[in-house]
């Protein structure tokens, strides 16, 4: 399969941000990868769900949403990871980066969310409803988004492993607040990090497949 891979530099707000632009041939939309609690746009889980993406001609965006002075600062105090409010900011300014055409053509746009970046993910597409039309979490805390969950219109998958009591608790509590189309599937036998063999690769099948469904051609 024939792609195109650019790491760019994304304005958002006022900083610039670092991000891997993957974009496959023809391809039908584009996923922008929210990380969470001290991850980054190297991280080994999300990058094997974007390439499952891209082998369905979805495009991937994964970035760094804090800068590395933050990035220093959050290893240290762990707060920047819960600023909600400052990790959606940065999202809803590359989702209006990508809403230009100019990194990729005007492709459809989901949120594949992971940890407290679906939480971000969730408000994000609360701010740009006609421009997000799909969101996927991961072992996320949309609880996080609070009052934002009942603005989401976009179709949105939440995937939590059928080991993660607390997280999927609060999973639960958030699907009653989502007004969209939403859905909850537990991954059986999975850990919050989706460690156990093949778990990991069912999430990223059923985030592809729900891109492809749910994203407009």
């Amino acid at each position: 399969m024939d792609t195109r891979t650019t790491e760019t530099t994304i304005p958002a707000g006022n900083v610039r941000l670092t991000g891997d632009l993957v974009v496959p041939a023809d391809a039908r939309g584009i996923v922008l990868f929210a990380h969470g609690s001290g991850s980054s746009r190297h991280s080994p889980r999300n990058r094997m769900v974007a390439e499952a993406l891209n082998r369905y001609a979805l495009a991937t965006v994964l970035v760094d949403l804090l800068t590395a002075d933050e990035e220093a600062l959050d290893d240290r105090t762990g707060e920047l990871r819960f600023d909600i409010g400052l990790l959606t900011g940065r999202l809803v300014g590359i989702v209006d980066w990508l809403g230009t055409g100019e990194p990729a053509g005007r492709l459809p746009i989901g949120l594949f969310g992971a940890s407290t970046g679906a939480a971000a993910a969730l408000s994000a597409a609360a701010q740009r409803p006609d421009q997000v039309y799909a969101v996927v979490s991961r072992g996320g805390r949309p609880d996080l988004a609070g009052a934002d969950l009942r603005r989401v219109p976009a179709e949105t998958l939440l995937l939590v492993g059928g080991l993660d009591d607390e997280v999927l608790r609060l999973n639960n509590q958030a699907l009653a607040d989502l007004d969209g189309s939403a859905e909850l599937r537990v991954v059986p036998g999975a850990s919050h990090l989706f460690e156990e063999p093949g778990t990991l690769d069912q999430v990223a099948e059923e985030a592809a497949e729900w891109f492809v469904s749910h994203l407009p051609r």
